[in-house]
């Protein structure tokens, strides 16, 4: 088993389909292959082979899945990185992955992320070769002595021939965010992210002529197995758009036919707040799009209704990590959906909640969701405390998230168990408090998080951004929460910010919050 059949396959039963639209033009499967190939072969001829560890850092552009299924064609592990990485960051994701080679985008004036990921590359010992991919690719390379992606595969034949791969077999190191401590990689196998990239085809209900509109980051994990690997296992045709921005989606649906759309919270309510001038024709968006998926993060219910409404399509919420590659569980377009459920298993996947005992709790009580099934890793990369911590002597993973499962099975998650907060000995869920919050007709986008106290350990505070034209005070809001809310949850701090610090999935930095 080879992660990279899930292109081949539709390469050889759909040559001249359209695979990847950029910008104003359209690469056909065939395209697309015999670049693959030409890289595939570059790479064995550097010396790269099964079980080397190839590093990549390239927002959505046509090279990241050319890149990646070659690396993978060839027996190697890719390992996806951040385009937002500094050259200190770079540099111990070379080194804890053991890279042995390292492509990186030229980048732009705003974001060099040459000029960094060659700083981070000169500081590691075991990565040997680094190519730029510019965006030209005839291009030479901006940096003396590193060759240009175009140099790298110039002259090489069409032609390779997959080296075959054991389904455990690590196909992908994906890096977490590293909230707490360094990051860590996590091993996913080619087992591993085909069943799921198998399991969303179901899910999302796939068809031939599906287009995606692929604006989430392909580095992580919820463009990469949802879109990415599962579009292609159905020769669907791929949008890439490098940065997210409502036009940009909006473009896609109405000029190219866009049918699928997975983003997280913060794209929705962009999408929701934007305001048409007339450019586009709402009702045959409406009647193009197909489906709206969220994950990342727990979409507020009032997003859910609003995009619901002008969109004339179904928001269907999942949970993944990077660690469970990614999907666990799913709103079933074949059963019931909830609002606000994060759904119930995928097939071959067992979720449960325990407590602090690890021990399994009934229905309604909250605990942490734990998983097991195909989709676990294999482990944290060469971080064996780590692995043994997050499954805790059993065979489930302990995911950090405080959920609830309710009599029909459905999950809901509560909150991060690290942002859970404690005040006055009463548990606080910073999740129910922001769902209220966002009720208010002023409030766009809010985050809640816990502050120091010396009373009651801690109070709650709450980053609230308005909507245009709004004036409402912190005084008021804290005023009408203590009206919604008992009195040890509502938000005695509030502040109105004009922006909340947000990762390049588009999830709220709670972290950066925390000032104190």
């Amino acid at each position: 088993m080879n992660l990279a059949s899930v292109f081949d396959w539709s390469s050889i039963e759909c040559p001249e389909k359209t695979a990847i639209v950029f910008g104003s033009t359209h690469f056909s499967y065939r395209q697309v292959g015999e670049t693959i190939n030409k890289i595939a072969n570059s790479l064995a001829k550097a010396g790269i082979g099964k079980g080397d560890k190839v590093a990549l850092s390239c927002p959505n552009l046509p090279y990241f899945p050319m890149i990646y299924y070659a690396v993978l064609k060839v027996g190697a592990v890719v390992v996806p990185l951040n385009v937002l990485l500094k050259a200190r960051e770079i540099s111990y994701h070379l080194n804890n992955s053991e890279a042995k080679g390292y492509f990186c985008f030229e980048g732009t004036a705003e974001l060099p992320m040459a000029q960094e990921g060659y700083k981070g590359f000169q500081d590691t010992t075991s990565c040997k070769d680094m190519w730029i991919i510019t965006a030209d690719p005839g291009a030479i390379s901006p940096i003396d002595g590193i060759p240009a992606f175009g140099e790298f595969i110039n002259g090489q034949s069409e032609k390779f021939e997959m080296v075959q791969t054991r389904a455990d077999d690590t196909a992908v190191i994906l890096y977490t965010s590293g909230t707490t401590g360094f990051p860590k990689g996590a091993e996913l196998s080619h087992s591993n992210l085909v069943m799921n990239a198998l399991m969303v085809r179901e899910l999302f209900s796939l068809r031939k002529d599906d287009v995606q509109i692929v604006t989430l980051p392909l580095f992580h994990t919820f463009g990469q197995t949802c879109q990415m690997n599962a579009g292609f296992s159905m020769a669907n045709t791929q949008i890439l758009i490098p940065k997210f921005a409502p036009e940009a989606v909006l473009d896609a649906i109405q000029n190219e036919g866009g049918t699928i759309f997975c983003g997280v919270p913060t794209m929705y309510w962009h999408l929701l707040s934007f305001e048409n001038s007339g450019k586009y024709n709402f009702d045959k968006i409406a009647e193009t799009l197909r489906i709206g998926v969220s994950g990342g993060a727990s979409l507020p219910l009032e997003i859910i209704k609003g995009v619901e409404e002008k969109f004339k399509i179904p928001i269907i919420e999942g949970f993944g990590m990077s660690e469970t590659s990614p999907v666990v569980t799913f709103n079933h377009l074949d059963k019931e959906r909830k609002p606000g459920s994060i759904g119930t298993p995928i097939w071959g996947v067992e979720a449960a909640i325990m407590d602090e005992s690890v021990q399994k709790l009934p229905p309604n009580e909250i605990g942490e969701l734990v998983v097991r099934g195909h989709c676990l890793m294999k482990g944290y990369y060469n971080k064996p405390e780590e692995t043994a911590a997050a499954f805790k002597g059993t065979t489930w993973f302990h995911t950090g998230d405080l959920a609830k499962m309710d009599e029909d099975g459905y999950f809901y998650i509560v909150d991060r168990v690290k942002d859970m907060i404690i005040r006055g000995g009463y548990n606080v869920y910073p999740r129910e408090i922001e769902e209220v919050l966002m009720s208010h007709t002023a409030i766009s986008m809010v985050a809640v998080i816990g502050v120091p106290h010396k009373q009651h350990g801690e109070e709650i505070k709450a980053y609230v951004v308005l909507n245009d034209g709004e004036s409402e005070t912190a005084e008021a809001i804290v005023s009408w929460s203590k009206n919604q809310m008992a009195a040890y949850k509502y938000p005695r701090v509030v502040e109105i910010v004009d922006s909340l610090p947000m990762n390049a999935t588009g999830k709220i930095l709670k972290k950066e919050l925390r000032v104190f």
